[in-house]
């Protein structure tokens, strides 16, 4: 996991747009988890290749993170399971060997299972979002899509389990990425607020710029070094119920705040497409927003410190 954090971080300072992490981390990770041997062997040497590539169907419209969210159901039919509902902001959906659908089978809480779903089936349906971080994201529509029970990944009711697993080593990625983002983005500011010139001298001279980016360079140092006790504790079989919501939680907001900061030193050409600026921050939030937001992770933290 250490050496994934520091791939991950390179992904954040780069702003790949890559399908790695749906794919390679959370598709494959809940194939490794939940799958049978049959699935492993199909399903994961094509995706470490990269000639397939698994994306999760997951969030849907005002239903939350939690396991209350899924309710799009997957009802029994002989030997088939039959899918009707829909998802949003399922990443590379249109580009997906299959999706890994989080779907309804019972009326618990965790009465919830996983699917591998082609997206050619007859009554999927695939609507591309305008996303505030341009990137590649679907609604996705399931009409009545029939599929055979040997597509569910795990035993029956072990769906969300399986997603919470994946996802708590999942997140540990992503705030590697929002701190390589963020260290980036903090490099091209100072090196704007060196160049740039008011009253003859550079924006850096004045010392409430200095500040903020001083500030700044301490959050990340701070996100980053968290990170790596998350990955640290990941890699050595520790608990990382706490340390993974923590690092999700820090490091996105840091993100967010020093993307922020950037911008107003930057000014009005911050937000322009010449400048790399503007992705930045508009990635910032969308990481933010995604794979567990700030208020569910608070809850989880705090389960972790009060239950």
């Amino acid at each position: 996991m250490l050496d994934a954090a520091i791939v991950y971080e390179e992904f954040g300072r780069s702003l790949a747009p890559t399908p790695h992490f749906v794919s390679c981390v959370l598709g494959a990770g809940a194939i490794l988890e939940g799958g049978n041997d049959e699935q492993k062997k199909a399903w994961l040497p094509r995706i470490a290749s990269g000639d397939a590539v698994i994306t999760p169907a997951w969030l849907e419209l005002n239903n939350g993170y939690g396991p209350k969210g899924v309710q799009l159901r997957a009802e029994t039919l002989g030997d088939n399971f039959v899918l009707t509902g829909s998802k949003l902001h399922c990443l590379y959906a249109s580009s997906a060997t299959r999706l890994l659908v989080l779907a309804r089978t019972g009326q618990g809480i965790g009465d919830i299972d996983l699917f591998l779903v082609d997206p050619h089936l007859p009554g999927v349906v695939l609507e591309q979002q305008r996303a505030l971080a341009s990137d590649t994201q679907y609604k996705l529509g399931l009409e009545g899509v029939r599929i055979p029970a040997s597509c569910r990944i795990g035993e029956a009711g072990s769906g969300w389990r399986t997603w919470t697993k994946i996802m708590h080593e999942g997140i540990i990625l992503a705030s590697a990425q929002a701190m390589g983002g963020a260290q980036r983005c903090l490099e091209i500011t100072c090196e704007y607020a060196s160049e740039r010139e008011q009253f003859e001298k550079p924006l850096a001279a004045f010392q409430s710029i200095s500040h903020y980016l001083a500030d700044a360079a301490t959050l990340v140092s701070g996100g980053t070094t968290l990170v790596h006790e998350a990955a640290w504790a990941c890699s050595e079989g520790k608990d990382i119920s706490r340390l993974a919501p923590m690092a999700k939680l820090f490091t996105c907001q840091t993100y967010r705040d020093l993307t922020a900061m950037s911008l107003q030193v930057f000014g009005g050409v911050g937000f322009t497409v010449e400048y790399d600026a503007q992705l930045f921050f508009r990635r910032a939030k969308q990481l933010q927003l995604s794979w567990w937001d700030g208020p569910y992770l608070e809850e989880l933290v705090a389960a972790t410190i009060l239950d």
